[in-house]
């Protein structure tokens, strides 16, 4: 699918849905990011559902991520009411962060996820068509770190990690320190490494997780 075309959700009525619709509706919890929000039909919805029913939902800020501009175009029209809604149409992180072809290619070949249901060319086909984007769109900034910095956000109370199928991992890196970690797609590339950190992080423990549902999500709450 090219980023110039607008997609159905997948996050749609399912258990990670439910998920995000409680996380948005925790009184506790005042700043969010998401990387991936497409239309912000799924899981944007979701969290803005919770957020919309809460007495304080103006002290509340939603940072919502996409690269796409067909697809930011639509978030935008969509919520253009809510005002803690802030989207930002940039890459989440720089090129400079973006997998070679040469470790997308050794993840292929040595890990077995759901992406092997996919041709190695389609897969570094998909690859290509991310960094192209981003560098024909003049879009090649680290959207995590400006948002943090134009902000005055050292860490998010929730970070939510559904974007470009190569870069989960960096942005995971630029979002640590977060109260609450989600990862969808942990058996694909995306969040396969993530997913691992994260379990084996000391600061961190499952809060909740489905693997059998689409490509797995699971979410990590800090212990601190």
């Amino acid at each position: 699918m090219a980023l110039t075309d607008l997609i159905p959700p997948e996050i749609k009525n399912d258990k990670l849905y439910n998920a995000l619709l409680a996380l948005g509706l925790e009184s506790s919890l005042h700043t969010y990011i998401e990387i991936g929000s497409s239309s912000g039909e799924g899981s944007t919805e979701a969290l803005v559902r919770g957020i919309r029913q809460r007495k304080e939902a103006n002290e509340v800020r939603l940072f919502c991520m996409e690269l796409s501009r067909p697809r930011f175009t639509k978030l935008v029209a969509n919520y253009c009411d809510d005002k803690f809604l802030k989207p930002y149409n940039l890459s989440s992180v720089s090129l400079k962060d973006f997998p070679s072809k040469k470790e997308v290619s050794w993840f292929y070949a040595n890990t077995r996820t759901n992406l092997n249901a996919h041709a190695l060319e389609v897969v570094l086909g998909w690859l290509d068509q991310d960094i192209e984007y981003v560098r024909e769109s003049c879009l090649d900034l680290c959207g995590i770190e400006m948002v943090k910095s134009a902000n005055a956000i050292a860490a998010f109370d929730v970070a939510f990690i559904d974007g470009s199928e190569f870069t989960g991992e960096r942005e995971l890196l630029k979002l640590l320190g977060a109260k609450y970690i989600v990862l969808d797609d942990v058996n694909a590339h995306k969040n396969f490494n993530s997913y691992r950190l994260l379990r084996n992080h000391t600061s961190y423990q499952v809060f909740a997780e489905d693997l059998n549902l689409r490509n797995g999500f699971a979410i990590f709450v800090r212990n601190f």
